[in-house]
């Protein structure tokens, strides 16, 4: 858990701000996945508990960029023609 946090803070991916006033904290789990490594080391992942929000009070929209490989095919079709 620690490696994971010194390289959150290494790649400056999110920084420590002050909780703004009549805001609140959305909770955050870390999530342990065992990985079949030789050294025996666990991947640890902190997820935010999206359910404890509430539309249009604490967010306004979502976003989740995914692509799917069809998709990818098809471009890369079209891009070779």
């Amino acid at each position: 858990m620690k490696v994971e946090l010194n390289a959150l803070e290494r790649n400056k991916t999110w920084s420590l701000i002050t909780l703004p006033p009549g805001k609140k904290v959305v909770n955050c789990i870390w999530v342990y996945l065992t990985k079949f490594r030789v050294d025996g080391s666990n991947k640890a992942r902190l997820v935010a508990n999206g359910f404890t929000q509430t539309k249009r009070i604490d967010f306004f929209e979502t976003f989740s960029p995914v692509v799917k490989l069809t998709t990818v095919r098809f471009l890369l079709s079209v891009a070779k023609s």
